[in-house]
């Protein structure tokens, strides 16, 4: 998952805005306290994936189609894909 780092006195000018961050952008937000890390913000609970975010990362070959064994088949796309959910921004997604 990305990390931003942030300061004390960040953090406490914008709890808000750091939270955002976490829920908003799945990002977990590191507090530093002198340049070191003393604290890290993140989501309680991942967030899930939809199905049509599975598709989008089924391979072109993948034979998979909507009948009995779907429900197989995306349980092998998940488990060949436990990244961590993400919403990129554009400047992110352009370094991948």
């Amino acid at each position: 998952m990305p990390e931003l780092h942030m300061s004390e006195a960040e953090i406490a000018r914008d709890f808000a805005a750091a939270l955002d961050k976490v829920v908003r952008h799945c990002v977990d937000v590191v507090v530093e306290h002198d340049h070191r890390p003393v604290a890290v913000l993140r989501a309680a609970v991942p967030p899930r994936r939809k199905v049509s975010e599975v598709l989008a990362l089924m391979s072109n070959s993948s034979t998979a189609t909507m009948d009995a064994d779907f429900g197989h088949d995306v349980q092998v796309a998940i488990d060949a894909h436990r990244e961590s959910i993400r919403y990129l921004s554009d400047e992110q997604r352009a370094l991948t």
